[in-house]
């Protein structure tokens, strides 16, 4: 029987090989390293490249002498790939990985909780129904601290230059932390500066302290929380201004420039700790932290 005229034909498949072929080629820049990950020849990745360019009717890659970069349309496919890697990799599991159990004992600073870790939650429980996860939310200090008590299973924790010792947790995340204000507002311009601290013991009030008391600049500590949410609030009202992670930076408040004359505070870091002894499901949050914070980057 003949397709009506006015019903679009089927869409073609994507087919996971070649996905995973084209993000071995995009991540790596070269056809000849991602032939080694993937285990085949060069001239067989290209003939894959070049039967998926015909199926999306677009180029994929602009060839160099020395490397390969993406197309804008290519730049577009991999985020599409990947998802696409991650979810088929996640149905298979679904079927084929033992069934986890139990209970995860997970903590998180504020920040971090705001921004990660909704996503994450409900991505891990997707999975892996029968896992409970009990979330604390608190400094990174009293995390630690409940840590060491075994308490919990696994944290996440802040450090900075005066932080948590990175090498007893895994490294994450990098960014820098920057100083905010309002848009507009003229609370940078007053003397003495007011900041907005995040509480004690946290590693952004430290930079922050550190880096005005090396300056020189005369400051009041005008507003204190263990909430980003009571720190934003201050910058909003133009109260004060504060060292906020520059992923968190949005409207009404932008990045102070140089002109400010403020110091720069280098990059914090988040790591993540775990208790000994862990369990598989612990082990398998652990790589879901992980994995949102690669896709976090990108």
């Amino acid at each position: 029987m003949s397709q009506p005229a006015d019903m679009p034909g089927t869409l073609p498949l994507l087919d996971t090989d070649v996905l995973r072929t084209f993000v071995a080629i995009a991540e790596s820049g070269s056809f000849t390293r991602a032939a080694q990950q993937v285990f085949r020849t060069p001239s067989a990745l290209s003939m894959q490249i070049k039967r998926l360019e015909e199926t999306l009717g677009q180029p994929l890659f602009v060839r160099e002498a020395r490397q390969v970069r993406l197309t804008p349309e290519g730049e577009t496919l991999l985020s599409f790939g990947r998802r696409l890697l991650k979810l088929n990799e996640e149905a298979v599991s679904q079927f084929l990985a033992p069934s986890l159990e139990g209970k995860v004992r997970f903590g998180t600073p504020d920040d971090v909780g705001t921004r990660i870790l909704p996503g994450l939650l409900a991505q891990f429980a997707r999975s892996h129904p029968s896992v409970q996860v009990d979330v604390v939310v608190d400094r990174s200090a009293d995390l630690i601290d409940q840590l060491d008590k075994d308490e919990l299973d696994l944290t996440l924790v802040t450090a900075g230059n005066q932080g948590q010792d990175p090498s007893r947790g895994e490294v994450v995340h990098t960014e820098p932390l920057v100083w905010v204000g309002r848009e507009g507002g003229i609370a940078a311009q007053r003397s003495p500066l007011p900041v907005s601290l995040a509480a004690h013991g946290c590693c952004w009030r430290s930079m922050s302290l550190d880096a005005l008391d090396k300056a020189g600049i005369d400051y009041r500590i005008a507003y204190t929380s263990i909430h980003c949410a009571g720190q934003e609030a201050a910058m909003v009202a133009d109260l004060a201004i504060s060292a906020f992670p520059q992923s968190l930076v949005k409207p009404p408040l932008t990045q102070l420039g140089t002109q400010s004359g403020l110091p720069p505070l280098g990059d914090y870091q988040i790591l993540l700790l775990r208790r000994d002894g862990l369990g598989s499901a612990s082990e398998t949050l652990a790589s879901y932290v992980k994995d949102m914070f690669d896709r976090f980057k990108t």
